[in-house]
């Protein structure tokens, strides 16, 4: 079996980290579905998708390291086409993807306790995101 919902939210712009596991969880539930896997994917090219312990130490420190990695400020060939001030976006999501896979084992998503599924907005500014996510299994 295999089912197929979008999770819609509203961010607030770069940095903006939501914790969507219990959004992910709750389409799990609406399914019959014991052992399988749940993928998450996040539409567009300046968000990413990934899991982390949620808490409010983590939330400031991957935003600010992704900008000592790949800061704003840098003249990226991005910027020299297209102007808009979000080449550094597009890189910080781009390193740690779009998508997250996790098995699902007696209907339960199979994530460690100290670990929850985050969308992060590398973009500059706020944006309407559509998060789809796709279960399969029997």
């Amino acid at each position: 079996m295999i089912q197929q919902e979008t999770i819609t939210l509203a961010t607030s712009g770069h940095g903006d980290l939501h914790d969507l596991t219990a959004a992910v969880n709750s389409c799990l539930q609406q399914t019959a579905i014991s052992t399988g896997t749940v993928n998450i994917f996040v539409i567009g090219s300046t968000a990413a998708i990934g899991t982390i312990e949620f808490e409010p130490g983590l939330q400031a420190d991957l935003p600010q390291v992704l900008d000592r990695l790949l800061p704003p400020s840098r003249d990226y060939g991005h910027e020299r086409t297209w102007h808009d001030g979000n080449g550094h976006s597009h890189l910080q999501a781009t390193l740690l993807g779009p998508s997250l896979t996790v098995p699902v084992g007696n209907g339960r998503l199979r994530l460690g306790t100290w670990q929850q599924i985050f969308l992060l907005e590398c973009d500059i500014k706020p944006r309407q995101r559509q998060v789809v996510v796709t279960i399969s299994g029997e």
